[in-house]
Parts: C-alpha cells; structure tokens; sequence
C-alpha cells in the first residue's frame, strides 16, 4: 500500500429511490470519517469507445491512500448503511483506482 490517493469509482442503477435515499443519508459521514472527498457524479454519461456500462449513476471520490480506502469500506457502520444501496441498486460496479504521480 502506499501513501498515494486512491479513487472509488462506482456505477449502478437506481431501482427503489426510497432505499437509495436511506444510503445517501448515513453514506457522507462514514466517507468523511475515513478522508473521503466527494468528487463527483453523473446520472448521464458518454462512453467514447468500448462497451458502456448499463445507463445509472457513476460517482467518483477520493481517499488520500488506500488504507483509507479499505478501513471506510470494512467500516461495519459502512456495511450497515450499504444494505440499503444493495436494497435499492443495481450495482455494476465499485472499484478502488489508484492515483499516480505526475511523470516529468
């Protein structure tokens, strides 16, 4: 693990608005807890080549590492709320990227 920041990049579907909500509600201050950053999300994105993911929300944050990472996705409090999401989506999927340094 090093000590350069990670990015959770998720897409899914929302299918019950009432769950989703659920999570939102309990998902920013367990992100927060850990480092997270929100960065971003978009409910209509382009693909420009390859096959593109089922239409749904992609959201992109941010963890300065990835013990960080790690620790808010082991949170128990983290898996708790998560049921909702898992009630209410359809996931495709959740994945951790890392970030590298600039190259001069």
């Amino acid at each position: 693990m090093t000590d350069t920041p990670v990015y959770i990049v998720a897409n899914l579907h929302i299918e019950d608005a009432d769950e989703y909500r659920k999570y939102e509600k309990g998902f920013f201050p367990v992100f927060s807890k850990h480092g997270g950053e929100f960065v971003t999300f978009d409910d209509n994105t382009h693909t420009f080549e390859g096959q593109a993911p089922r239409q749904g929300r992609m959201i992109i944050g941010k963890f300065p590492n990835e013990a960080a990472a790690r620790a808010w996705y082991d949170d128990p409090e983290y898996q708790a709320i998560s049921e909702h999401r898992r009630a209410g989506t359809q996931l495709q999927f959740l994945t951790m990227v890392h970030g590298m340094p600039p190259r001069g």
